[in-house]
């Protein structure tokens, strides 16, 4: 990507879109195309058409998507996939109207089946049933991926689409009643830490694995992606492999042990109480990050000093909202 090249970012104020944003102005891209959704609708087709005529971006990241965790997606399943369907269906074929050379399409690890062998590879997709508690929105997901490979092949498109792992960081969600389980976490402890609260508690049993990424890693890994030499970008299009790259830290751990980091993050000091009537969600979720560690990318951040900078990130956030 040439540093004064037109790039969209969909999504630029979200967790993901924000993150990509940093990333590229510090690379020195100067020509970073943003709209807000009052700006550009992107369920709109007319909108999102009349946007690629004017604009017509040289690159995309579509990182704009309807999210949150197990009881947003079990209290809005409709809206989940109608939404993800309509944002990636317009910004896609619009993206292919106006010859934009290269897109990246942002998914989720909730595409791969419930009980995927660990660590899940690219391979593994379609497979075998979702996890039920988020699976409007991983079909959605899915039809993103199907999208870019379909356009590739009948179109002659470069569009390629990355599944991240569970991501956190600056400019996160922190709204209970939609966030993922770290901002959950950081907001809960947090609270109880400034109330004098004894205990503190949380969904399920704690058992489930999870892994996590800092969000910049994240959009390092996307540019370096975007940005990657001509042969190396051509080697990831091929006709029979679904053009999908997994984005992840390559460890784990169980939520309770996370819990724990969280809290000690923190500073609370109180009990953890475990509400075992929740949904747990799938039993474990790692992806095999094989293919980009062998194009030479790994993350820079680990979960501790993550978390400490996210934890900084949603102090400062409380201080200038005053509360």
């Amino acid at each position: 990507m040439q540093n004064n090249a037109k790039i969209y970012v969909a999504g630029h104020r979200g967790l993901v879109g924000s993150a990509l944003v940093r990333t590229l102005e510090a690379k020195g891209c100067r020509n970073v195309l943003q709209r807000t959704s009052a700006e550009l609708d992107l369920t709109d087709q007319g909108a999102v058409r009349r946007f690629f005529e004017q604009e017509r971006p040289d690159s995309v990241f579509l990182a704009a998507a309807k999210v949150g965790g197990i009881l947003a997606n079990n209290t809005y399943p409709a809206q989940f996939i109608h939404v993800n369907l309509a944002i990636q269906t317009n910004v896609i074929h619009e993206a292919w109207r106006c010859g934009t050379r290269r897109l990246l399409f942002l998914g989720s690890s909730c595409i791969f089946p419930r009980d995927c062998p660990q660590p899940m590879k690219e391979k593994y997709l379609l497979t075998g049933p979702l996890e039920p508690t988020n699976r409007p929105y991983a079909v959605a997901k899915i039809a993103g991926i199907e999208m870019c490979w379909a356009y590739n092949r009948e179109y002659g498109t470069r569009f390629l689409a990355v599944m991240p792992t569970n991501l956190y960081g600056p400019n996160d969600n922190y709204d209970l009643a939609g966030s993922h389980v770290i901002p959950a976490m950081i907001r809960k402890f947090h609270e109880a830490k400034a109330s004098g609260a004894p205990h503190v508690t949380l969904w399920g049993t704690g058992a489930p694995r999870r892994e996590f990424l800092h969000v910049d890693d994240l959009a390092r890994a996307c540019v370096y992606l975007m940005d990657s030499p001509e042969e190396d970008y051509a080697g990831l299009l091929k006709e029979d492999i679904a053009p999908l790259l997994n984005i992840g830290s390559g460890e784990d751990q169980t939520i309770k042990e996370l819990a724990l980091i969280v809290r000690e993050t923190v500073g609370y000091e109180g009990r953890i109480v475990w509400d075992t009537d929740k949904p747990d969600g799938t039993p474990r979720k790692l992806l095999d990050v094989g293919k980009m560690r062998a194009l030479g990318w790994r993350p820079t951040l680990g979960l501790r000093e993550g978390l400490a900078l996210t934890y900084r990130d949603f102090l400062s956030n409380q201080s200038s909202n005053g509360e």
